[in-house]
């Protein structure tokens, strides 16, 4: 077992922000949960925040709380600090909180230029200049249907308006958030934290893009943060010498010219710290999130990628930092011991594992649930809906644990060991029930296995049900064919059919010749198991020769070695993608790294579906930079040795292709379920056996499977 005073004591030693004590350096990041009604706290939102102060988190914080509710507010289901009616909800969810072992922060929040409710309401948005039009749009075209129809569902059907802020505007502002401040300090909160990013009213003054002003509020860095200075010195005064003040600002601006920058960012903080600010909490703004760069502020696809700008800004002042973007712990505890930062925010670590600070105090890193970096999450605030994750269901629904222990234990075959199969077997026996799971590959993980290839973060989930598996101690059968007679021999109460999609070949003319391949036989190349007949026979010595040097027993190690080995596996010179869904799109980025020159055949619009809307915009650009050749509506006519036919917009085309990867016609696969069915077995179906929906189609499916048994 890992000695977590050693591995993690940075991490978890006590630390102080200005008048506050906290038990360790974890603080959980504000994540807008959209559990309120008409700004008042409810008791889910309470049970979500708790779960993760008993978690062990030093420091709660809420997500975005209006201070102005609702003016200056992006949804009615944010928190409101404008009025007395807010106190019973802000002052139960301190309580509890507290009660939880944790401190609790409220983030001070007026959108600006993003608070959707008041135009919704007839009033125009208050802004430091009128804001300019951004300069790519590009990401709306990577919109489905559906998401445009959930996302005009909660715009305003008014056209927006603007109002510059005036003097009495100003005046008004500074007094509103420290009268917030006051009421969160009578509510028995410990924190408050005043948000100066992401385009809000406060980081809108301060950066250079969206403050025009020609006053004494715009122009140079000490016009632009004096907006900030002055609501920070009114909050300090109001909420008195008790209570910490903590400031989130951007380290940078990314998407347009003329953004904040790190130098701007270090001088800024030095004059919040003058004006009596407690801590700075270093974010990123995206200037323009509908130009991909929302993968680059507020929410990074990258670990740490805020890190060195936390670094500078930490090396400038002499009050605490937070670091924030992806902070692993491994991460966070090598930072806060080079003096990089002082404490960590984690937002979506957290969503996906509330226990994360007591499992890595009991030694037990490997046990703590990991965020993918999906966005599923995140995907759901665009429609004003409360996020989930993808790996973890009791997210906003926090009663699903701890699960009950069964009066009734039972004897459970799970059949399939990717992820619905292993997150089946794994709630079944933390439940009492006496599990074996069978697959026919030779390794665990199914898809996931194959998707951690493309997707790295993919590994991490893999590694934790891994990791879990052994824990429990379920046995595990593989290289172990399902049929009727040999589930008969198990003699199982229950059978748990988790065996995946059917994956075909097109069909079309040429569907069948040996280079084209479906992610089944794909999957079979790489790691060399499998049927490994579609391909030359010195592609498939080549992939046992990987699977006997143990290159392809890892995906790590197969990503490394495809990278830089192009010819060792088949990394071919021209590849045609077929379907630009999720699995298209990745695949074909995928093979566009290891030097393939890859065109891509959409068969649906957008491109990367159903993957979550922030990370489909990153990958669309990504590909684009690679110079994958996109086709948005190509429909196949047929395949030849060497070449692919298609017709888009009426006109036939040709492109050169040496590997043919189908991405496209993937449907659930019922016919084993059905068969042991028929045979009078009690079946229950999770993942993709019964609804193709990839990783949080699996985990969310094996959870109802698993507690209803």
């Amino acid at each position: 077992m890992t000695n977590a005073a050693d591995a993690y004591s940075n991490l978890l030693s006590p630390g102080r922000i200005g008048p506050l004590t906290l038990p360790n350096r974890v603080l959980m990041a504000p994540m807008d949960m959209n559990l309120c009604e008409d700004g008042e706290i409810e008791e889910t939102e309470i049970a979500h925040f708790v779960a993760r102060a008993a978690g062990g988190t030093g420091m709660i914080s809420t997500g975005a709380s209006a201070v102005a509710f609702p003016l200056g507010t992006t949804s009615r289901k944010e928190p409101g600090l404008s009025d007395d009616r807010f106190l019973p909800g802000l002052t139960a969810l301190a309580d509890a909180i507290h009660a939880a072992g944790a401190k609790f922060n409220v983030q001070l929040v007026h959108h600006g230029k993003i608070s959707r409710i008041d135009t919704m309401d007839g009033r125009p948005m208050l802004v430091p200049s009128v804001p300019k039009p951004p300069s790519d749009m590009s990401a709306l075209t990577e919109m489905a249907t559906e998401e445009m129809q959930k996302m005009g569902a909660i715009r305003p059907t008014n056209a927006p308006s603007f109002k510059e802020a005036d003097a009495d505007d100003i005046a008004w502002l500074i007094r509103t958030f420290a009268e917030a401040a006051a009421r969160v300090v009578k509510a028995g909160a410990d924190s408050v934290e005043i948000h100066c990013a992401h385009n809000y009213i406060l980081g809108g003054f301060l950066s250079r893009f969206t403050n025009q002003r020609t006053d004494e509020y715009g122009g140079s860095l000490e016009n632009r943060a004096r907006l900030a200075v002055e609501v920070i010195k009114a909050v300090v005064a109001e909420v008195g010498d008790t209570t910490a003040v903590l400031v989130r600002m951007a380290g940078e601006e990314y998407g347009e010219y003329d953004g904040l920058t790190i130098e701007e960012s270090v001088q800024a903080a030095k004059m919040f710290e003058a004006a009596g600010a407690h801590a700075i909490h270093v974010s990123g703004t995206s200037l323009n999130s509908l130009g991909a760069d929302f993968t680059k502020g507020p929410l990074p696809n990258t670990v740490g990628f805020y890190a060195d700008n936390t670094a500078a800004i930490k090396a400038a002042v002499n009050i605490p930092v937070i670091a924030v973007g992806r902070m692993l712990p491994e991460l966070a505890e090598k930072m806060i011991a080079e003096g990089r930062a002082d404490f960590v925010a984690m937002g979506r670590q957290l969503l996906a594992e509330p226990d994360l600070v007591i499992k890595i105090k009991a030694g037990h890193r490997a046990r703590v649930r990991p965020c993918i970096n999906c966005y599923v999450c995140v995907a759901e605030n665009f429609w004003d809906a409360t996020p989930k994750c993808a790996v973890n269901p009791a997210l906003g629904n926090e009663t699903l644990v701890p699960f009950g222990r069964t009066d009734t234990p039972k004897r459970v075959l799970v059949i399939g060991a990717g992820p619905a199969g292993l997150e089946a077997a794994r709630v079944a026996t933390e439940r009492g029930h006496q599990v074996v799971v069978i697959d026919k590959a030779d390794r665990l993980g199914g898809t996931l296995w194959f998707s951690s290839l493309t997707t790295p973060d993919n590994q991490r989930l893999l590694q934790w049900l891994t990791d879990e598996v052994k824990r429990l101690g379920i046995v595990v059968r593989l290289k172990t064919e399902a049929t009727v007679e040999s589930v008969r021999a198990l003699n199982p109460d229950v059978v748990v059919v988790a065996t995946g999609a059917k994956r075909p070949l097109p069909d079309v003319p040429g569907g069948d010749l040996p280079h084209v391949h479906t992610g089944d036989s794909m999957r079979a190349l790489l790691t060399g198991t499998g049927d490994t007949s579609r391909e030359s026979l010195p592609l498939r010595v080549m992939g046992k020769l990987g699977k006997l040097s143990r290159i392809t027993t890892s995906p790590e190690r197969l990503r490394w070695f495809t990278a830089r080995f192009q010819k060792f596996l088949p990394m071919t010179r021209n590849v045609v993608v077929i379907g630009g869904s999720l699995v298209g799109l990745e695949l074909a980025n995928f093979m566009a790294e290891r030097n393939s020159k890859v065109t891509l055949l959409g068969d649906v619009e957008p491109f990367g579906l159903p993957m979550a809307m922030p990370r489909r915009w990153t990958e669309v650009k990504h590909a684009r930079e690679l110079g994958i050749s996109l086709h948005r509506s190509a429909e196949v006519q047929r395949i030849t040795a060497d070449e692919v036919e298609f017709v888009e917009d009426g006109e036939t085309r040709t492109v050169p292709a040496d590997m043919v990867i189908v991405a496209t016609g993937t449907s659930s696969d019922t016919s084993l379920a059905d068969q042991l069915t028929a045979a009078g077995f009690e079946v229950q179906v999770a993942g993709d056996a019964g609804s193709v929906d990839y990783i949080e189609g699996a985990m969310h499916t094996a959870w109802p499977v698993a507690l209803g048994l």
